[in-house]
Formats: structure tokens, sequence, C-alpha cells
């Protein structure tokens, strides 16, 4: 079941989003905004309205404007250096609380500690209970009109919460950096993965179409040139296949749509071009019978293309490739065998885990190994669309 996003939702996002690409290049526009609008409202506050909680309405004037400030301009370097603006606000309010003021700008010292929450390691929070409490115990012991539990326990009630919502706010951004790093992690296998196909083919369907072009120009110039012709045809589809892939990196959209991905119907195309490297394969390609998506009719396409390009390198003269596809009961069956003689032992390089993954990927297994007879085997097997996994 999926949810979508309504338009006020929508705005609301992208507003948010432009406001933190704003703070995070003019960070000082903000800090500037929240101090100045901070230190109006205690200056307000210090105009005559701090005489209705305080404890001896006759402090000086001076010394009230004086700890307003001090309670808020500081401010301004709340997210650089919280622990200093914390202790600087802490000791206004020790002496706002003891000289009896109980100025109500004492609860500004949430701002700082919510960003030591955020950004400092876990024991800051124990320096910060230690700056928090005295100036509470203080205004507590000399102005006992209260008792404990009305005056000191709800204030450290509220810095408790505030600092748990620094915490769960760090969690959250750690967590969605981590699932950046892992989505990036992920993207550059990918990639990897696409370039190893991509490469890794053609360069050996070109190394393959030289090979047969050189022993042929003495003999038949006829078949060198059409071997010269396979080479710039296959060269040209890998050009256009890594133009399409860096264009999706470079986040050229329309591009990328013009270019769609290799799909099952690309198959016989794909076994063609290995037969003109010199590799003879029957093929049993059936038109596609059910629905898979493109990315795993990319799967079955990379998978033959790198089992192909595994016989061209490694099963020596002579061998033969034969490629069955079927749809069986709930899933695509895809079975390709050679008959020659491995080179180099199987299962080196990246090809075979790469294959497994994309399997994998879509629910699907990959089986490879030797035949009992000679030769090597991959089977592929991808649930259907609509069948059960």
């Amino acid at each position: 079941m999926t949810t979508e996003t309504t338009g006020p939702s929508r705005y609301a996002q992208r507003l948010m989003a432009r406001a933190r690409d704003s703070d995070a290049r003019r960070p000082w526009v903000w800090d500037a905004t929240v101090t100045v609008t901070w230190a109006a409202a205690a200056l307000v506050d210090a105009a005559g309205g701090w005489r209705n909680t305080a404890r001896d309405p006759s402090v000086p004037v001076w010394l009230v404007v004086t700890l307003s400030l001090a309670l808020s301009v500081p401010l301004y370097w709340r997210r650089r250096r919280p622990m200093a603006v914390l202790a600087v606000m802490a000791c206004a309010v020790l002496v706002s609380d003891g000289s009896g003021a109980f100025l109500q700008a004492a609860y500004l010292q949430m701002l700082p500690l919510f960003h030591i929450a955020l950004s400092r390691p876990p024991r800051a929070l124990l320096w910060s209970l230690a700056l928090l409490v005295p100036p509470l115990v203080t205004g507590a012991v000399r102005f006992p009109t209260e008792t404990w539990d009305q005056r000191v326990i709800p204030a450290l009630w509220a810095y408790a919460l505030v600092a748990l919502l620094g915490i769960a706010v760090r969690s959250r951004r750690d967590e969605r950096a981590h699932e950046v790093r892992l989505a990036a992690t992920a993207e550059r296998a990918r990639i990897a993965r696409e370039m190893h196909d991509i490469i890794g083919h053609n360069l050996s369907v070109i190394t393959s179409l030289a090979d047969g072009g050189r022993y042929a120009a003495a003999k038949s110039p006829e078949r060198a040139a059409q071997a010269l012709e396979a080479i710039g045809t296959t060269s040209r589809e890998a050009l256009a296949e890594l133009r399409r892939l860096l264009g999706v990196l470079h986040d050229e959209g329309e591009a990328a749509t013009r270019s769609p991905q290799p799909a099952l119907t690309d198959l016989e195309h794909l076994v063609a071009g290995v037969r003109k490297a010199g590799l003879p394969v029957r093929a049993e390609l059936p038109p596609p019978g059910a629905a898979l998506s493109a990315g795993a009719q990319l799967t079955v396409y990379r998978v033959l293309q790198e089992a192909l390009t595994n016989t061209l390198k490694h099963a020596g003269a002579g061998a033969t490739a034969t490629v069955s596809l079927s749809y069986g009961p709930g899933a695509l069956e895809m079975v390709v065998t050679d008959t020659g003689t491995p080179s180099a032992p199987p299962g080196r390089g990246h090809g075979i885990t790469g294959m497994r993954e994309r399997a994998a990927r879509y629910d699907g297994t990959l089986e490879t190994g030797p035949l009992p007879a000679g030769g090597w085997r991959v089977l592929l097997r991808i649930p259907l669309e609509d069948s059960p996994s």
C-alpha cells in the first residue's frame, strides 16, 4: 500500500529544504534573527514585566537589563560554542536567582542545551547539569517561597525533555546519514557491476574479432574487413552504453530515458554479437511470455552477457555454447552451457559474484559449476512478477 504526498505537504517539504539550504549557506542570518528576537523579548520583560515573577522587585533596573542581555546576546554563538554560551547564561541566571529577580529569560538556557545534546558527546550533558542546577538551588534556598518540587523539579524536567529532544534529532540525523552512506555504497556497487559487464563483455568480443581478423587478413581480406566492421559496431555499442550510464550519473534524466536499458528483446542481438566474435552459440529464446520488470529483464541480459563473455575468455578454442530460456511455473529460467575446457580457474574476479547479486536483488537464484562431461553451466531462475518468490 502506497501513500501519496499531498500538495501542501510537498510545498512544506520544499520550503523546509530551501530553509535548510539557506541556513547552511548563510547560518549567520538565522543566528542573528534568533538572537535579536529573544534579546528584544528579554528587554521588553526588563521594562517592567519581570517584577510579576520576581521575589525581590527592588533589584536595580540596570542589573535587570544587563542580565537580560547576558541571557540573550550569547545565543548568537549557541551552535558553534554551546557549552561556553550555556556557561555564560548560567552565571547570569545565578545572579538573577540569587538577587531575587528571577528573570524568565533564564529559560533561554534550553537553546544551548538543545545544541549540546545535538552536537556534543553525551558526557557534555553532565557538565550542562552541573551548570544548570546551582542557580536553581540558589534561588530555592534564598527565597523559599515555593517547595522544591515546585521550583527545582519542574525546571529539571523541562531541561531533561529538551536534552532528550536534541538526542532524538541527533539520532534521526545520524540515521539519515547512515542511510545515505549505505545508498551511496550500493550505488557504487551497482555502477561497478554495470561497468564490469559493459566493458568486460565488449572488450572480450573486440579481442576475439581482432584475433580472428588478424588470422584471416592474409588468406581472406573479406573476412578481415567483416571483422573490422564488427569491431566498429561493437565499439559504438559499448560507447553508447557507457554514455547512457554516465548520463544517469550526471542526472541527465531525459537522455537516459531516450536510451532504455537492455531487455529480453535484446537477447538475440547479444547472441548475434557473440557469434560474430567467433563463438558458435545455439540459442532457444522464445518471445517474452510473462511480465518482468525492467530491472529483472536487465538482470537476465547481464547474466547472459557475463556467461557468454566468460566462455569467450576461458573456454578455449573450439568451444560452443548453448542458451535456453524458458518460462516455468511462476519463474523464468535460463540455462547457459559451453563445451570448453576452462583456461582459468572459475570464480576468480567479480563476474560470478555480480551475477549472484543481480539475481538476489529480484529474489532469484544463480547456480554455476562444471558439467560432468566437461564444460560449464550457468542456471538463472527469477520469479515472475505475479508469483510468490
